[in-house]
């Protein structure tokens, strides 16, 4: 009886383990935060890091609870050397990859952010992906000047 319980503990206990180190890790999204806009007219920004899961995927939109309209924006240099932001329709992010949006690269514009979001205060971001797969992540909000959260 004991042996039997024994084995049947150990079998349970090696199933546990392998469990946690074979999974598969699903689609993530982390160290979300948003800079609002010294101007209070113009556009706050949220960046963000994106985990690729298992299988290839591809982020077709991000909206905020407290802004009216989103978009996708990609920094970049064009031939003089001048910055410009283009829109952006969708990102792949590749399995077991890392994408980070942050200042300076992509990001995602944030327009007419309800006024009563304040410095420290968070917004609710929804991140969908082309398969339906949707992901909710808190957003810590920042002022215009403040360094990004760490």
């Amino acid at each position: 009886m004991r042996t039997l319980l024994a084995r049947s503990c150990l079998a349970g206990s090696a199933a546990l383990w392998l469990a946690g180190c074979g999974g598969p890790q699903q689609v993530s999204v982390d160290h979300a935060w948003v800079r609002l806009s010294a101007i209070k007219t113009n556009p706050a920004a949220a960046y963000f890091t994106i985990h690729g899961g298992p299988q290839d995927r591809t982020l077709v939109a991000v909206s905020a609870d407290a802004a009216v309209k989103a978009e996708m924006h990609e920094t970049m240099k064009s031939d003089e050397g001048m910055s410009t932001m283009e829109p952006v329709a969708a990102v792949p992010v590749p399995a077991k990859t890392e994408v980070a949006f942050k200042p300076g690269g992509r990001h995602v514009m944030l327009f007419d952010v309800n006024p009563g979001i304040k410095p420290g205060s968070a917004l609710t971001l929804t991140f969908t992906f082309a398969n339906g797969e949707r992901i909710v992540e808190r957003a810590a909000v920042i002022a215009a000047g403040d360094p990004a959260p760490q």
